[in-house]
């Protein structure tokens, strides 16, 4: 890896392609060694406790075994489960043609790959899925959406290689800029938005999404981040600390890395979301928001009432994260003249990915 890593993904990115190299996944040894033998009896390797042994009350143990139905998909834990995933979605249903086109769904299992949970957990490489993605170049077609999946791979290294050069600094309020404008204290905002209570129907679908299953989208990811920081005006650490506890994929350098990102304390440019326009861009039918709203028809109705292809953005709301005046606003009403904000390491960069 290059030393220092750069603080900015475009020119990670750059160094990575042009003069790295990614080694083949280690082949699965074709036979162990028996164990030693155990003082307590072999007993002790088939031994695993459930919750309710762990002391958690019934009813709860009992939830916790049950898969919510909305949910954009089961996940099972596992090498097997993670090798069938990544064939089913590869290659059976050959998703990574379109990949580019459908990522930014936040319905259904098709719309990405969904192996962030086994690659969180170890239960699978990113050499693996690499060299999957090579196989299908090679046996089938190698196009935008074949490198972009590789991209996203990426984008996780990069996290990886921030955290190791910066340390403490991605979990320190001021982030990695050290910067010292103080936060608004907002605890009722930031209960909502845990609940999904927000009265903003993408936010408040995503964050019953995650609740309920453990898993959003990227897009989602984006979209709640920046509600909560720049809308909310909540620190960024405690939206952290909330994915940490309940994210299926969680992974402290990309979960930590993606939020310090998104509150513009890495020196990448800052990015604010307008979700009313976001909802009408990757949700214009609004099946998304019905899904997870169905019962609260004040919120799919405020939702429904954008036209698709609006952009009803709320009161004081910057426009769409590609608008270079909004991002200024976002910068400026974030980081004022009155903040004692440090010298930026670098300038505008690439949008952040992989909440």
């Amino acid at each position: 890896p290059p030393h220092p890593p750069p603080l900015l993904f475009t020119a990670f990115k750059n160094k990575a392609e042009g003069r790295g190299r990614i080694r083949s996944p280690v082949a699965a040894p074709k036979q162990m060694p028996p164990l030693p033998p155990l003082a307590s009896g072999e007993g002790a390797l088939k031994f695993m406790p459930t919750l309710k042994d762990l002391g958690y009350p019934e009813k709860e143990a009992a939830a916790a075994t049950m898969d919510d139905s909305r949910g954009v998909m089961v996940f099972k834990g596992g090498e097997d489960a993670a090798l069938e995933r990544l064939q089913k979605w590869m290659f059976d249903d050959d998703k990574l043609q379109e990949y580019f086109d459908i990522r930014n769904g936040m319905l259904g299992e098709g719309y990405s790959s969904k192996l962030s949970p086994w690659l969180a957990l170890g239960c699978i490489s990113p050499r693996r899925i690499w060299q999957e993605a090579k196989r299908y170049e090679a046996e089938r077609v190698k196009n935008k959406s074949t490198y972009w999946l590789v991209f996203e791979l990426t984008w996780r290294d990069f996290f990886i290689y921030m955290a190791r050069s910066q340390g403490a600094k991605i979990f320190v309020r001021g982030g990695v800029v050290g910067d010292r404008t103080p936060w608004k204290k907002n605890p009722a905002g930031l209960q909502k938005w845990k609940e999904g209570r927000t009265g903003d129907p993408l936010v408040d679908a995503n964050m019953r999404e995650l609740a309920a299953t453990g898993f959003m989208s990227n897009r989602g990811r984006q979209n709640v981040a920046s509600y909560l920081i720049f809308d909310s005006g909540v620190d960024w650490r405690y939206g952290a600390a909330h994915f940490e506890e309940h994210l299926l994929d969680y992974d402290p350098a990309s979960n930590w890395g993606n939020w310090v990102a998104a509150a513009g304390l890495t020196g990448q440019r800052v990015n604010r979301f307008n979700t009313r326009k976001q909802l009408s861009d990757y949700d214009p039918q609004r099946k998304y928001v019905k899904h997870w709203l169905e019962g609260h028809g004040s919120l799919v109705a405020s939702a429904s009432a954008v036209a698709p292809g609006a952009s009803r953005a709320p009161p004081g709301a910057a426009a769409v994260d590609t608008d270079e005046a909004a991002r200024r606003q976002a910068r400026a009403e974030r980081f004022g003249s009155g903040g004692k904000r440090a010298p930026s390491p670098g300038g505008a960069d690439q949008k952040r990915r992989r909440l």
